[in-house]
């Protein structure tokens, strides 16, 4: 089981369902509650990762 962060005030790409997106950082991934949609989530290079 990983740890997920709640997106708050965020809309799905996808179905445009608001507050619906979650954050798996140890995976990387976004994922939609509602329609189940994905996407790769990952730093931009050179900034600082804590």
């Amino acid at each position: 089981m990983t740890l997920a962060h709640f997106l708050d005030g965020l809309r799905c790409a996808s179905c445009r369902a608001l507050n619906a997106l979650w954050l798996d950082a140890l995976r990387g991934l976004v994922e939609c509650s509602e329609c189940g949609q994905t996407a790769l989530a990952f730093p931009e290079i050179g900034e600082e990762v804590r």
